[in-house]
């Protein structure tokens, strides 16, 4: 029995230790399972796991319509913002009176509520994909600029004397030192904005529109459908953790020499 035992604690330690953070989500999920069964919660307030996955097999292929519109429109905005990050931090770190002159605007928009800008670019905007394209831009936007113009600032300067005393051009000091030495802030940075993304999309859908994942939980909220909300919020969940691991994945690749970090 005592070998059976250290058996399982070396499996568990050892050989199974990707299977680690799933343990806290099981048990999670089991005391909810209780929960919910036992009737301590009301069943809707709180609808069982069990509940929630046959909502999402009843409704998986209208599901699957509205995440169409949210990727869309997260995907659009991450991508606006992946390239407006990288032209303003080029031009912030090439250009100190930019610099200077932005920083603080860009301090500036996070400490507005985004919440409170939503209605704002849908009053401007209309009910279409652009206010929430514009929102996830928003959303985005700042973590990557702010790690790439920091990556920037922390690129090797006796290497970047080097190529200036050998008359290299600046082109060539980013293509060569200040690019590569920023791709992992600007990957973890990626990261981060990728999960915001799809948060960003779903919210802005809650205050309009035809189609996506937050119109879809409007409606299911005011049927008091809460075994449908919580079906979507678990795919919100399993979408943006899809998405950074697919981050990560291009991240090695972009980044060979950095395999073992």
């Amino acid at each position: 029995m005592k070998k059976i035992l250290l058996n399982i604690k070396d499996y568990i330690y050892g050989s199974g230790s990707a299977w680690q953070p799933f343990v806290p989500l099981a048990a999670i999920i089991a005391l909810w399972q209780i929960l919910s069964a036992s009737g301590i919660i009301p069943g809707y307030m709180l609808p069982g796991p069990m509940r929630v996955i046959t909502a999402f097999k009843a409704d998986f292929s209208l599901l699957m319509y509205h995440l169409c519109y949210t990727l869309m429109e997260a995907m659009a905005g991450l991508t606006l913002a992946v390239a407006g990050s990288f032209l303003l931090a080029i031009c912030m770190d090439v250009n100190r009176f930019i610099k200077q002159s932005l920083n603080p605007l860009l301090l500036l928009t996070q400490t507005i509520p985004t919440i409170a800008i939503a209605p704002l670019l849908i009053l401007w905007m209309g009910y279409g994909s652009a206010p929430k394209i514009t929102l996830v831009f928003i959303f985005c936007f700042f973590p990557m600029t702010i790690g790439l113009l920091g990556a920037f600032e922390r690129a090797d300067a006796d290497a970047v004397k080097l190529l200036q005393s050998m008359g290299a051009s600046r082109r060539q000091i980013y293509r060569y030192i200040k690019l590569p030495q920023a791709l992992p802030a600007f990957f973890s940075g990626l990261k981060i904005s990728g999960s915001y993304s799809i948060i960003g999309a779903v919210i802005s859908e809650w205050l309009g529109g035809n189609a996506g994942l937050g119109v879809y939980m409007i409606r299911v909220r005011r049927s008091y459908s809460f075994d449908k909300m919580f079906a979507v919020i678990f795919l919100t969940s399993a979408l943006s953790i899809v998405l950074i691991k697919f981050i990560e994945i291009i991240g090695k690749a972009a980044m060979p020499w950095n395999k073992n970090k």
